[in-house]
């Protein structure tokens, strides 16, 4: 007989492949949707005047992350440096109207109202904020108004350059009045939708409460164009004497209609 070579014996089945299978490379999540943070473009500091100004306009979410983090304190007020100096530049604007004592009494009048206008109405905007149940401390809710007055205020300077026109070819102090009441409901209303969605990170469930305090802030601001006044016409005081409610002011504005008493 042929003498045959022993079959080797075959190994044992252990059900795994023999030859190694390549590993795919990972994959980076996506950013998820209404979460900042995820994107990790959000997580890089702002620093600076003008990366807070454009921040602010293309990347809010990156804005909202920062006010939660450890130099939200630096954030805010370089937000609140950005709506002092805008706010003063369109007032500058505004003064050109009539000249004279208003080139600077208008810049002054406008961003100290805004920014007093803020402080008054933020006790009542974090305690309708604890209310509501949002985790936010009194420093982020100050970052969040902060950004509303700043973006209010650039968006502001968007209108400056319209405005300056129409002072500069117009008397009528109501056409002027109506003018820069309607560029300043277009900019608070963006405003506004930056404050609320910036609170809908923080899980407030405002409900009614965002609205009332929205109607509560619009209203101190319009009191203000009445005791500032005058801040688009002119008087031989600084500061009226006379206390008066903003509607009585506007009625009698707007009765104005010569050009003699228009800038008085």
């Amino acid at each position: 007989m042929t003498n045959l070579p022993p079959i080797p014996p075959e190994p044992p089945f252990s059900g795994l492949p023999t030859t190694p299978v390549p590993i795919a490379a990972a994959v980076p999540s996506p950013p998820l949707p209404g979460v900042p943070g995820t994107d990790p473009a959000e997580r890089v500091p702002i620093g600076g005047f003008f990366a807070a100004s454009e921040a602010i306009l293309r990347q809010p979410r990156r804005v909202w992350f920062q006010l939660t983090q450890d130099g939200q304190v630096r954030l805010t007020f370089l937000l609140l440096g950005i709506a002092l100096a805008c706010a003063l530049a369109y007032g500058l604007v505004v003064g050109t109207f009539s000249g004279g004592n208003q080139l600077w009494a208008a810049p002054l009048k406008i961003a100290g109202g805004l920014i007093l206008s803020g402080l008054i109405c933020l006790p009542s905007l974090y305690i309708f904020a604890c209310l509501s149940g949002a985790h936010t401390r009194l420093a982020e809710v100050c970052g969040l108004v902060a950004g509303l007055l700043a973006l209010t205020t650039v968006l502001l300077i968007g209108f400056a350059p319209v405005a300056w026109v129409f002072s500069q070819s117009t008397e009528s102090l109501a056409a002027m009045g109506v003018l820069h009441l309607a560029f300043a409901a277009i900019a608070i209303r963006f405003g506004m939708k930056f404050l609320a969605r910036g609170f809908e990170q923080l899980n407030a469930q405002f409900g009614g409460g965002l609205r009332v305090w929205t109607t509560i802030f619009v209203l101190v601001l319009l009191q203000m164009t009445a005791a500032l006044r005058p801040i688009l016409g002119t008087s031989e005081d600084l500061l009226p004497k006379e206390k008066k409610f903003f509607l009585s002011h506007w009625t009698e504005s707007l009765g104005l209609t010569d050009s003699g008493a228009s800038r008085r």
